[in-house]
């Protein structure tokens, strides 16, 4: 039974505090309408590493009494370098856990990616039963081992590694490389099937119309390198509504009754996030939802379904600033 969402997310590199993360709680168990929360400021701050997060991913543990928030370890802000993010960023996620969503522990860095990577970017996790064990995964470019300077051509692809406790991890492995930029991987799991929405990071063209927005693959086997493919381009405009005019960050939220999906679109340089919506995570196009309140410069994060204690709890502790 689905209560309430909460949404992790940063505010961009504008400001000196965006990339941190920010709550949001939604109003009950409305999927498409949130609060913000702690009068709008981060809730939890990084002074580690590059002292800047972004992309942050919420997840809960198996038995339910543990959560984590993983993020990317950059701050672009001031400086906006992104080449320099790109070929010599940090190898490392910052972590954070909670027993309650309240206390949260001190922020702690954790190295993943190896020597050969450029970056760790928007880090995720899914608890893999077979295995017994998370499945964590982020994008990198990675360069021949010869580059030291990391000076090459490269492209970004997902790699994984599995923890039992986002202290230690098993040695990264290339997930999905298509042979192009690829970034910005999430997966949900229904009906058997792990369903991937990631971002197409090509530059549009007559050969790839789906590039700068989402492509959803799927398959039986979560450790797969090779997901079959499901639909492309979603988020950009179709027979069911406008879309955006470029997409990233991908979230998949169900309705609490489980009768209906919303992927929620980060257009970058532009609204930021816009909702979508389908009553199957198999269909090939997605309507544009018309009525949403996100939090408020919400960039790429992540929404966790709630109880109902843990919502009333969540909204005791950090309290409301939205209008």
């Amino acid at each position: 039974m689905i209560d309430g969402y909460l949404f992790a997310y940063f505010a961009g590199e504008d400001t000196a505090d965006g990339e941190q993360v920010r709550f949001g709680l939604s109003r009950g168990a409305d999927p498409l309408h949130y609060d913000d929360l702690h009068g709008g400021r981060p809730v939890l701050v990084s002074t580690l590493g590059e002292q800047g997060v972004r992309d942050p991913f919420l997840v809960r543990s198996p038995g339910g009494d543990r959560f984590y928030v993983i993020a990317t370890d950059l701050r672009i802000h001031p400086d906006h370098d992104w080449a320099a993010a790109v070929r010599t960023g940090s190898r490392s996620l910052v972590v954070w856990e909670s027993p309650d969503l309240v206390r949260w522990s001190p922020p702690r860095l954790v190295e993943v990616a190896p020597e050969t990577a450029g970056c760790t970017w928007a880090p995720e996790a899914v608890w893999d039963d077979e295995h017994g064990e998370f499945f964590v995964f982020w994008a990198s470019t990675l360069y021949d081992p010869a580059d030291s300077g990391h000076d090459g051509d490269s492209h970004h692809r997902m790699l994984c590694a599995t923890t039992t406790d986002f202290v230690t991890f098993s040695e990264a492995r290339v997930w999905s490389d298509p042979g192009y930029s690829v970034i910005d991987s999430t997966l949900v799991r229904h009906d058997g099937w792990w369903y991937r929405f990631t971002k197409d990071e090509r530059d549009p063209s007559a050969s790839s119309p789906g590039s700068k927005f989402i492509t959803v693959e799927r398959s039986r086997d979560l450790w797969s390198t090779a997901y079959e493919p499901v639909t492309d381009g979603l988020g950009r405009a179709n027979d069911l509504g406008p879309g955006v005019e470029r997409g990233e960050g991908p979230v998949v939220v169900p309705s609490p009754d489980g009768e209906r999906w919303y992927v929620l679109v980060d257009e970058f340089g532009g609204r930021g996030y816009v909702p979508f919506e389908s009553a199957s995570l198999d269909a090939p196009q997605w309507a544009t939802s018309t009525s949403f309140r996100l939090p408020t410069g919400a960039r790429h994060g992540s929404v966790l379904a709630l109880t109902r204690a843990e919502h009333d709890a969540v909204r005791r502790a950090f309290g409301s600033a939205s209008p």
